[in-house]
């Protein structure tokens, strides 16, 4: 290990200790560069300012539990992934409680890599479960709306513990956004949502096409077609239904 690798990991280290020891998650540049023993100038020239130094921080936290999402296998069932990767990120978020804070501050101008792959997994486990005829909405939406409510659960759970203290709220929530979102292909699945039956066949099979449309090699449409019927797809399976 070079010198500027071996200075750049203790720096790293010691600011992901101090983050995790610091009562509210916060911590100063002096700290860090005292405790590294290094300068300043060693700090600046690696992570360019105190943001570039928490979001590094966040990203080298975040690795492990990014780790074990990468070398999972994906199941033949995308819909029990699913349900497994919202509580494996709500089990990190309450075992890094400082970490998990910072990683969804809103200072954070730049969303950490880490986010941005988390949200691309979670992505991948819809388009699988689209490709199925599982989905009601076309995957891009539902990541948006299981990544919200995941966050908001975690968020929630590590920053009033006392207030949201039901041991099954996590699960609670999951399945009632997953049922949102999900059509019933089991015994085992949780409740349809209100209004679920021949009014979703349409939706849900928009989105199907869609996914399946994104995995095809070749589809018989130019690039341009293709997009554009991707694009009117995503429209059918994402109208809502109240409008």
């Amino acid at each position: 290990m070079s010198s500027t690798t071996s200075t750049r990991t203790r720096i790293l280290q010691v600011a992901a200790q101090l983050v995790g020891d610091s009562p509210d998650g916060d911590i100063s540049t002096r700290a860090v560069c005292e405790a590294a023993q290094v300068g300043a100038p060693a700090l600046y020239r690696h992570f360019g300012d105190k943001e570039g130094l928490l979001s590094a921080v966040v990203d080298h936290g975040f690795e492990q539990y990014l780790a074990t999402k990468r070398e999972r296998e994906a199941s033949a069932d995308p819909v029990e992934d699913l349900r497994r990767g919202w509580d494996s990120h709500v089990e990190f978020a309450v075992r890094n409680p400082n970490l998990y804070r910072l990683m969804n501050s809103p200072a954070m101008r730049t969303p950490p890599a880490a986010a941005l792959e988390s949200h691309r997994i979670l992505t991948r486990d819809l388009e699988r479960a689209a490709a199925q005829g599982r989905i009601r909405v076309a995957p891009e939406l539902a990541a948006q709306m299981v990544m919200s409510a995941t966050v908001g659960v975690a968020l929630m759970l590590v920053a009033r513990p006392a207030t949201f203290d039901d041991p099954g709220l996590s699960r609670r929530v999951r399945d009632a956004v997953h049922a949102s979102i999900l059509t019933p292909d089991s015994d085992s699945d949780p409740d349809p949502a209100p209004g679920a039956g021949e009014e979703a066949e349409v939706p849900s099979a928009a989105a199907r096409l869609s996914a399946l449309l994104r995995q095809a090699q070749g589809s018989g449409l130019s690039t341009a077609e293709a997009a554009l019927m991707k694009e009117w797809l995503d429209r059918v399976a994402n109208a809502d239904p109240e409008g």
